[in-house]
């Protein structure tokens, strides 16, 4: 009786100093609210649930192994070693965009059966997609990695995080150059140690690979707070991480966003994503650029004309 007494008064300290640690902007709080009411009526059961999770889960991969700290003796990317890391560092993460809209299909943690750690989060999404930077920032490394990432990014961002795009099919920037929150620099593909199309997402200070569901709330598309605070003590853990939350995302994303088909052989190429597109009422060419992640003056080679040109609906565009 006094282990139960005593599990019941550490869990409520936990709820309580996680109500006191993490304070909700008032324009998040009303975003979470509403996005959570018009999940409430879902009618999912807890078994149901399990099950999706179970099925979500089942066949997940062997871990990549680290860019930043393992293999790949001479090209690691990794421009912190040696440098005195401070214990906690206070984040600004307002300015923001969702990488992708994908649903986790990976978690981030340790990996039992291959004795190594997911450093990041797997997101669902379809090849040739368009992945978006998450913050502003600058483009530091564009690679290949066989064993791992397949094609990835990292990207250096102003608020001294750094983020990691992996198994990408397509690159839509270069090392060196500016990127704004929510701009498209990659296609989402399947290179690499991968066994089907998604998103490998990291995000790390100095190093260090912080749970990305710390900083975003990937079910309710947006971040916890508009600061996050690193700590060397705590950066591995979630903010409010809830299965259950995804499953209902998940199951509403895969309404929405149907798989298309895909061929393993030709995963390394975007030859999934469509090749031209029907203009329809209220498409601009920066809209279809974004879309489809490409952009406007690629958009204009293609089809012979200038960003000045008016869009008919029903006409046909090029997009590779």
């Amino acid at each position: 009786m006094r282990k139960i007494l005593l599990l019941l008064t550490v869990a409520a300290g936990a709820l309580t100093a996680n109500a006191e640690g993490y304070p909700v902007p008032a324009t998040h709080a009303a975003s979470h609210n509403a996005l959570l009411a018009s999940q409430g009526n879902s009618g999912i059961q807890v078994e149901n649930t399990t099950r999706f999770l179970e099925e979500l889960f089942n066949e997940e991969e062997e871990p990549e192994f680290d860019i930043y700290t393992e293999g790949w003796d001479s090209r690691l990317v990794n421009c912190y070693a040696g440098v005195d890391v401070p214990q906690t560092a206070v984040i600004d993460v307002s300015n923001f965009h969702m990488p992708h809209p994908g649903y986790i299909t990976s978690p981030y943690g340790y990996r039992r059966r291959f004795r190594r750690m997911h450093k990041g989060v797997d997101l669902k999404l379809n090849i040739g997609d368009t992945v978006r930077a998450a913050f502003d920032g600058r483009v530091r490394v564009k690679n290949f990695e066989r064993r791992g990432y397949g094609n990835y990014l990292v990207v250096r961002h102003t608020n001294d995080l750094e983020t990691v795009y992996g198994h990408l099919s397509a690159f839509l920037v270069e090392p060196g150059q500016y990127v704004k929150a929510g701009d498209p620099i990659a296609l989402g593909g399947n290179t690499g140690r991968s066994t089907g199309p998604h998103l490998h997402f990291e995000t790390r200070y100095m190093g260090y690979a912080i749970n990305p569901c710390a900083i975003f709330d990937f079910a309710n598309q947006t971040t916890h707070t508009d600061t996050y605070t690193f700590d060397k003590r705590t950066y591995q853990e979630a903010r409010n991480y809830d299965p259950a939350a995804n499953t209902q995302y998940a199951q509403r994303y895969m309404r929405e966003n149907p798989p298309r088909p895909y061929s393993r052989r030709n995963h390394g190429n975007n030859n999934d994503a469509p090749a031209t597109y029907r203009v329809r009422r209220g498409d601009s060419l920066s809209r279809i650029a974004s879309r489809h992640g490409t952009t406007v003056n690629r958009l204009c080679r293609l089809n012979g004309i200038t960003t000045t040109t008016k869009l008919q609906i029903g006409q046909r565009l090029r997009l590779r």
